[in-house]
């Protein structure tokens, strides 16, 4: 069996009753996904260097662990183009003004960065969306919170989101678990999200996984994406 990234966190108790609680059960994939690309900005990327060393110009950058992720959210934008499987970006910026930057009142930092307009906001450019992608921005952690991102999902006629990005205890976490409420299916890629804090990281994959929704690598969801577009095919 695969070793999860959490399970080094788990004491002999908590194996126990997750074992005895019967959590962690797969809720299975539909047939029409979307790749959810979350926040892959300079702002939460950062620069490609160990954390402590880039955090005086990224406070919130996730440094090279975050562009671990982003070369496997790469790897995984290729294939969903190549297969026509839709993409969606979010960008978390605010407008105008940063009075309504739910994290500005928790963290010392230059609030000019996360406003609407500033480079710093855009996507990292390796990850540039095409005329193709949808990009919403938000302002708050959950794409699905005032902002029209529901409304494409319906339109798309999707029924399963792969959810990618960062940081894994925010803004994934925020929307995946809105997108469970909303009875989507939902796959969080292990290996293509980050957080500035390991605990948390592994923390908030481990909730996700017990109780929301699955959580695989990257190999299975590639596996995945090349098999449901085989299915449609065939039924066509």
């Amino acid at each position: 069996m695969m070793t999860r990234i959490w399970e080094s966190a788990l004491t002999e108790i908590d194996k126990i009753v997750i074992e005895k609680g019967g959590y962690g059960q797969s809720r299975g994939l539909g047939k029409k996904p979307i790749l959810i690309i979350i926040d892959a900005q300079h702002n939460y990327i950062g620069a490609d260097a160990p954390i402590e060393d880039q955090l005086d110009e990224w406070p919130s950058g996730g440094g090279d662990v975050a562009w671990k992720g982003i070369r496997k959210i790469e790897q995984l934008k290729a294939l969903a183009d190549a297969l026509e499987i839709p993409v969606l970006y979010t960008r978390n910026v605010q407008k105008k003004t940063i009075q309504f930057d739910s994290f500005s009142t928790k963290a010392k930092r230059d609030q000019t960065k996360y406003l609407d307009g500033n480079p710093a906001s855009d996507i990292v450019e390796c990850l540039k969306p095409t005329d193709r992608d949808i990009v919403v921005d938000k302002s708050y952690a959950s794409a699905f919170f005032g902002t029209p991102f529901i409304s494409y999902l319906v339109k798309l006629k999707v029924d399963t989101l792969i959810i990618v990005g960062g940081s894994t205890s925010g803004c994934v976490r925020a929307t995946a678990v809105d997108a469970v409420t909303h009875n989507f299916n939902v796959v969080i890629v292990e290996d293509a999200v980050f957080d500035r804090i390991e605990l948390s990281h592994k923390a908030a994959l481990l909730d996700l996984w017990m109780k929301y929704c699955d959580v695989v690598p990257s190999t299975d969801i590639e596996s995945y994406m090349r098999s449901v577009v085989k299915e449609s095919e065939e039924v066509k």
